[in-house]
């Protein structure tokens, strides 16, 4: 047997564990830190849209005029759906962000989710999707110690 092709038997002998290690690696990210980019990156999603319905302290004209047109959400009156859309778009993202009532808040927003992907574009799955997984990740593992909640929290289990 030469030499190169020992070296090539031990190096695939050693790619296994090498992979073993890094995924193991991966599994050591914290919640804490995906739970952090999760609510900011959403947070963001949303506040971003919520600022495309503003003209300076109110609701522009454009934001209803796509709510009588192009969204037109059932059982509600475009007017009304453009002004409580972009409220939600402020609040909520801003109250994840901080990590405040942010379990409450991803579920409000998961569900604004479920109705433009219902109602408005449904064949934007694959984005929307996306948005649920940030959501889910925030409702299920709650929003890590770097929040408003983890500090609250922390304070009722000290005075308990």
């Amino acid at each position: 047997m030469n030499e190169e092709s020992t070296m090539t038997r031990i190096e695939a002998r050693g790619l296994p564990q090498k992979l073993s290690g890094v995924l193991r690696l991966l599994g050591h990210i914290p919640h804490d830190l995906i739970a952090l980019v999760s609510r900011i990156s959403i947070g963001a999603v949303f506040w971003q849209s919520g600022q495309t319905k503003l003209d300076g302290w109110r609701v522009s004209d454009n934001a209803v005029y796509l709510f009588q047109t192009e969204y037109r959400l059932p059982f509600i009156d475009p007017w009304l759906a453009a002004h409580l859309a972009a409220f939600a778009e402020h609040l909520f993202p801003a109250l994840l962000i901080m990590g405040f009532a942010s379990r409450l808040s991803a579920l409000a927003l998961l569900g604004m989710t479920l109705v433009i992907e219902i109602f408005v574009y449904p064949d934007a799955w694959p984005t929307h999707g996306t948005w649920a997984v940030c959501f889910l990740v925030i409702i299920a593992g709650g929003p890590g110690r770097i929040s408003i909640d983890h500090f609250i929290a922390r304070h009722f289990a000290r005075t308990a």
